[in-house]
C-alpha cells in the first residue's frame, strides 16, 4: 500500500489494502443485489397509520443544555442516580458466527446498538460527468485530522458496487454533507432503490453546488456543513457467511475542503453551532434522531481534582 502513513504495519499486517493509484474494473450494472436489499427494515405493514397516530413535530424542541443525571457524582461512585430497571438483568453472549446465525441479523443487531450514528450524505459523478448521484450511509466517521481522515463502508463488493461506491473508486473523489433536520426527508428520500443513471438529485429535490474547488463533483447547497474529499484507500472484506466472496467494503477518504454555513461558524473558524447545524444522526430499522439536548462534562484532571497518586490509593483502598 502507497500510503502506508495511515496504519501501523503491526495492527494492519494481514489487511491488503489497495491504493488510490489502481483498482480492478468492474462492470457498469443497473441493479446489484447486496445484503442490504433483502433486510425488511420497516416494521410497519402500513407506516402513513402509524405516523399519523404520533404527535406532531415538536418545532419548539431546539439544541439546549441540562445539567448532568448527577451533577455531585464523585469519583469511585460507579453508576449515576438514575433509576435503572433492569440493571440487575443478566446479559447475552452471541456469536457473531453461530451456526445458522444470518449475517443480517449481525446487521440489525449493530445498527440498533451503535447508535446514534453520524450519516454521510454523499455526493459522487460517473467518470464521465454525465451521471450524479446522492445517497446517504451510517457507516460513517472521521478518524483522524491531520490530515483530516473519514471512514465510509459499504455492503457490497467492488464486484458488485452500486452507484456511490462505483463512481467513487472510479472517480476517487466526492462530497460528505451533514444532514439537517430541515431536509431530513429529502435526504432519505435518496436511499430509494434507482437504477444506475437515475440522479437522485431529482427525487430529493435538493440544490447541487457545483462551486467546489478540489472535485468535480456537488456538494448539497442547504447543507450546512460540507466536506471535499478525495479517495485515498479501500478495503474490501471477506464473508464470514459464505466464504470465498467479498461481503462488503470500507473506503478511506482525505478531505481537502470544509463548507460551512457563515451563520455558524465561529470566528476563529474551527467550531460549527450544534444549534445551527441541527444535525440527524441513525438508530436502527428506519429510525433517525434529532440532537437537541446536551450535557457538558468537563475533562478531569488527575492532580488537581482527583488528588494526585495519593488520592488514587485513597480511592483503591475503598475499592478493594
Amino acid at each position: 500500500m502507497q500510503r502506508a502513513r495511515l496504519f501501523s504495519q503491526p495492527t494492519f499486517r494481514h489487511f491488503r489494502f489497495t491504493s488510490r493509484s489502481h483498482h480492478p474494473p468492474h462492470p457498469r450494472r443497473l441493479f446489484s443485489v447486496t445484503m442490504a436489499d433483502s433486510i425488511n427494515r420497516n416494521p410497519h405493514p402500513d407506516f402513513k397509520t402509524v405516523e399519523a397516530s404520533r404527535p406532531e413535530w415538536e418545532a419548539d424542541q431546539v439544541f439546549h443544555y441540562t445539567k448532568t443525571a448527577d451533577p455531585q457524582w464523585t469519583f469511585g461512585q460507579g453508576r449515576n442516580s438514575l433509576r435503572d430497571a433492569g440493571a440487575s438483568q443478566p446479559h447475552v453472549a452471541i456469536d457473531p458466527h453461530a451456526e445458522g446465525r444470518p449475517a443480517t441479523f449481525n446487521y440489525k443487531l449493530l445498527i440498533s446498538a451503535i447508535t446514534p450514528r453520524p450519516i454521510a450524505f454523499v455526493s459522487t459523478r460517473s467518470a464521465d460527468g454525465a451521471a450524479t448521484n446522492l445517497a446517504p450511509f451510517s457507516y460513517f466517521n472521521f478518524v483522524a485530522h491531520d490530515p483530516p481522515i473519514f471512514v465510509i463502508g459499504f455492503s457490497s463488493s467492488v464486484a458488485n458496487a452500486k452507484d456511490t461506491l462505483k463512481n467513487l473508486l472510479d472517480t476517487k473523489e466526492c462530497v460528505i454533507n451533514i444532514i439537517s433536520e430541515t431536509y431530513v426527508e429529502a435526504a432519505n428520500s435518496t436511499s430509494i432503490d434507482a437504477p444506475f443513471g437515475a440522479s437522485e438529485w431529482n427525487v430529493s429535490g435538493l440544490t447541487p453546488d457545483y462551486s467546489c474547488e478540489t472535485v468535480r463533483c456537488a456538494r448539497v447547497k442547504e447543507a450546512v456543513f460540507s466536506i471535499e474529499a478525495k479517495l485515498d484507500s479501500y478495503h474490501e472484506w471477506d464473508s464470514r457467511a459464505k466464504p470465498g466472496s467479498k461481503s462488503g467494503t470500507t473506503v478511506f477518504l482525505e478531505g481537502t475542503r470544509f463548507w460551512v454555513r457563515e451563520d455558524a461558524l465561529n470566528d476563529d473558524k474551527n467550531l460549527v453551532d450544534p444549534a445551527i447545524l441541527r444535525p440527524i444522526s441513525r438508530l436502527g430499522g428506519i429510525t433517525y434522531a434529532r440532537t437537541t439536548q446536551a450535557l457538558e462534562i468537563p475533562r478531569p484532571k488527575f492532580k488537581e481534582e482527583l488528588g494526585g497518586q495519593e488520592g488514587y490509593e485513597k480511592l483503591a483502598e475503598r475499592k478493594s
